[in-house]
């Protein structure tokens, strides 16, 4: 799964002291992971009317989401690329 770098989202900041650092929209209080956990459940418009955030605030954060999916992950040091590894054979 990829970690994604809040800090390169413009939609978001992260403030010491402010609700315990957490990643929130700019100029809010209002955690990026609310909006995640309620799209569950409830429609963009229904997030929009509950939490007092804008259309372009929600784009913002799943279009980041989506390009951060996009780039590939860093090839680690003894990676298989794919290959099957034969776990008996360690």
């Amino acid at each position: 799964m990829a970690i994604l770098d809040w800090s390169q989202c413009p939609a978001v900041e992260s403030v010491p002291g402010r609700v315990s650092g957490a990643w929130v929209f700019r100029d809010t209080r209002l955690p990026v992971a609310t909006i995640f956990e309620n799209l569950e459940d409830l429609s963009v418009e229904e997030v929009m009317e509950q939490f007092d955030v804008t259309r372009e605030q929600i784009n913002a954060v799943l279009d980041f989401v989506a390009q951060s999916l996009k780039t590939p992950a860093p090839n680690t040091k003894g990676a298989t690329d794919g290959a099957e590894v034969d776990a008996s054979a360690a």
